[in-house]
Parts: C-alpha cells; sequence; structure tokens
C-alpha cells in the first residue's frame, strides 16, 4: 500500500504563516491601542511616547468640570446622539427584519437597499445629505445628525437581527396565532423574545459606530453641538492635550465593558 503519511514540512509552513501573519495581523490592530492607553497615564504636558512617568493627572483633569467643561458638553452630545441613533434604528430596522422574514421571495431584491448605507461612504452621505438639506429648508441641527446616524447605521442593527430572524422557526408564530394569540401578542410574546439577541448586538453595535462617527456629525451638525470625536481633533490640532488619550483610554474601557457584558448576555445558553 502507499505510504500516505502527511508531509509534515508543507503543514509546518502553513501554520508558520498563518500564525505569523495573523499574530503581525493582531499586533497591528492593538498596538495603537496599548500606545494610547500608555500615553494617557504621563505625567508629562504633552502626547509623548514613551511617556513621562506614571500619573492620573489627565484623568483628574477630564473630570474636571471647570477645566474639562467643553469636553463634558461635547462628551453628552455624543452620548445623546448615539442613544438617539439606536431608538431611531429600533424604529426602522426590527420592523425591516420582520417584514423581510415574512417576504421570502422579494428579500433578495429589497434587502440590497437596506443594507446599501454600509457600502456609500459616509463622508459622501454626510456632505450630499447636507446639500439636500440645504435645499429644501433644513439646517444643521442635532436632529438632523441623529437622522444621518440613522440612515448610515441603523442597517448594522437590520443586519444583525436579520441574522438571528433567518434561524427562527416560523412555525412557533404559527403556532402561537393558531392557539388564539393575537397578531400583537404573538409579536410581543414570541418572535421580539426571539429577535432580543440579534436586537441587543444591532444596538451596541449602532451606539459604538455613533458614539465614534466623524464624518457624518461633521457635516450635518451644527456650532452648538459639538461631538467628542470632533473636540479631540480640535485639541490635538490647538496643543497636543494629552487629555485626548484619557478620553481615548475611556473609550477603549467602556467598549471592551460592553463586549464583555453582551458576550455574556448574548452567549447561546449550554446544552445539559
Amino acid at each position: 500500500m502507499p505510504d500516505r503519511r502527511e508531509n509534515p514540512i508543507p503543514v509546518m509552513l502553513y501554520k508558520a504563516f498563518v500564525y505569523g501573519f495573523g499574530g503581525l495581523c493582531v499586533i497591528y490592530l492593538v498596538a495603537p491601542i496599548v500606545i494610547a492607553l500608555t500615553m494617557s497615564f504621563t505625567s508629562g504636558q504633552t502626547l509623548k511616547y514613551p511617556p513621562q512617568g506614571f500619573s492620573l493627572r489627565w484623568y483628574a483633569a477630564l473630570l474636571d468640570p471647570v477645566r474639562s467643561a467643553t469636553e463634558h458638553i461635547a462628551a453628552w452630545n455624543s452620548l445623546k446622539i448615539a442613544g438617539l441613533a439606536v431608538l431611531g434604528s429600533l424604529i426602522f430596522a426590527v420592523p425591516a427584519t420582520i417584514g423581510m422574514t415574512r417576504m421570502r421571495s422579494t428579500a433578495g431584491t429589497i434587502e440590497p437597499l437596506l443594507l446599501a448605507p454600509l457600502v456609500l461612504p459616509s463622508l459622501v452621505y454626510g456632505l450630499a445629505a447636507l446639500i439636500v438639506a440645504n435645499f429644501i429648508g433644513f439646517k444643521p441641527s442635532l436632529w438632523l445628525t441623529v437622522s444621518g446616524h440613522v440612515v448610515v447605521f441603523g442597517p448594522l442593527m437590520y443586519r444583525a437581527a436579520s441574522v438571528v430572524a433567518q434561524g427562527l422557526n416560523p412555525s412557533l408564530a404559527e403556532a402561537s396565532t393558531t392557539m388564539g394569540a393575537s397578531w400583537f401578542m404573538t409579536l410581543r410574546r414570541v418572535t421580539l423574545p426571539l429577535l432580543m439577541p440579534g436586537i441587543l448586538a444591532g444596538a451596541f453595535l449602532v451606539f459604538i459606530q455613533s458614539l465614534d462617527n466623524v464624518s457624518v456629525s461633521l457635516f450635518l451638525a451644527d456650532a452648538r453641538t459639538t461631538v467628542l470625536p470632533l473636540r479631540m481633533f480640535a485639541l490635538i490640532e490647538e496643543s497636543l492635550d494629552v487629555r485626548v488619550a484619557a478620553i481615548s483610554g475611556i473609550l477603549i474601557a467602556v467598549t471592551l465593558v460592553g463586549l464583555l457584558v453582551a458576550r455574556r448576555v448574548l452567549a447561546p445558553p449550554r446544552q445539559a
């Protein structure tokens, strides 16, 4: 019989390439985060790497309501816009998800239109939305910014919810209707609880993307609606303020905590 033993050299080369290239990619992604966190604990006066000493002074300065009043207003505006964007995405994405699951024959035609904002560069959309809003008489404002975020990031919630919806058994809703439940009760007691993991995952994605967005907010926000990413750019341009690194550290921590909580909440139950 022929020797079918696998040659170890190609396998070793394949593993070396995969693990080596994968390790470089991980380092490329993680290194900027580590550097930003490290610089936020510097005792120096400007952004500099390696940092000079260790201190929490810039986190204290960031929390100072007098020195960082503008940053607090920008953070509150960003949180408000992100929260409203999540609510707006819920209003449009969840009904669209439920409708697409019942229109399987035409879903392949309509779904690309719902996902089109994910492909279009947000910078192009922000400029186009500003031109259209100007043409019909709307000025840049908080609500115009929220609507722009809903259009650009709402498809993320739709996509996350639709992935869960595709795995649902349609006979569950039919059984609920057969047992005498109204369509609203079926929606409230059967459909929405089953879709909740996708809805929560989509809400997290929309919130993080909206909180970090620059391009849409740059065009659609008015002068009074200063958002945190734009304020961070201004601090870097003005004086290389170390509070930018402190803001980055807080955002990184919030994102990591959100990911851990989402992993815990959205994890499928273990089979006995």
